[in-house]
């Protein structure tokens, strides 16, 4: 079977904690897990069927590739290297961070590889559509753009319409409405997300750029998901993964 051409993004699916950092992080794993989008390369890892898919191997507590490498503690606590979780937690022992050292081993170890496997399969001609995937809370937290208001259960961005063409912005979510069962309203487009660095560096490339959200309540909602063990029903995962694909075979049908 023909692989469809697409490049999907995953930035923030992992748990893991860089060993350089572990010994000063105070998060619980239930933190960790409030903090990453849990579960995305299970429900967006196509491998099989795309011709591309890029994840991020380190949390994004702790390197979020989705940020500017210039974009650093002190200054801004939500950065490149976090201080703090998206939820308000501090995330290492007494206030410290990541001096420059330390900073420059994790940007070199887990950020820069990230973006050089973005940049490598973006030289891919077959390369029609690229997707920055995630998931959201369904309330949006403090340090949010839209600081306790309900979200939508899924939210597409195009920068406002920069990083692709609004009749792809909209042909997209008509397919993951289908795909999905959803009804109109319940995609939002640019709102609360038009999408982030990595969707406004590479926006420009010949392939058309989108950021997917996924509501985390399609998931995690008490039907599914285990808050003892963090761990979601692998039917569930297994339902959300074929609706993803039907949605992009839609799109290129």
């Amino acid at each position: 079977m023909e692989k469809l051409p697409v490049l999907l993004s995953i930035p923030h699916g992992s748990n893991h904690i860089p060993p350089v950092v572990e010994n000063r992080v105070i998060l619980s794993a239930e933190d960790i897990h409030d903090d990453i989008d849990p579960y995305t390369r299970e429900i967006y890892d196509l491998s099989e069927h795309v011709e591309a898919v890029v994840v991020a191997h380190a949390a994004r507590t702790i390197v979020d590739v989705n940020r500017s490498p210039d974009d650093r503690p002190p200054q801004n606590p939500d950065g490149v290297i976090k201080s703090m979780t998206c939820l308000g937690r501090p995330i290492y022992h007494g206030g410290w961070w990541p001096d420059e050292p330390v900073t420059d081993h994790l940007l070199h170890h887990y950020y820069l590889p990230f973006h050089q496997a973005i940049q490598a399969a973006l030289d891919n001609p077959r390369i029609k559509l690229a997707l920055d995937c995630h998931s959201m809370h369904p309330v949006g937290p403090a340090i949010g753009p839209d600081t306790g208001q309900t979200r939508p259960l899924i939210c597409l961005g195009n920068l406002h319409n920069q990083s692709c063409e609004e009749s792809t912005l909209r042909h997209l979510a008509q397919c993951l409405q289908m795909a999905f069962g959803l009804e109109e309203q319940q995609i939002a487009l640019n709102t609360p997300f038009a999408g982030g660095y990595i969707t406004r560096t590479y926006g420009q490339h010949s392939a058309p750029w989108i950021q997917l959200e996924l509501n985390r309540i399609l998931y995690l909602d008490p039907a599914w998901f285990d808050a003892t063990t963090l761990s979601v029903a692998p039917e569930r995962l297994a339902a959300l993964r074929r609706q993803f694909m039907a949605a992009l075979e839609t799109f290129f049908a």
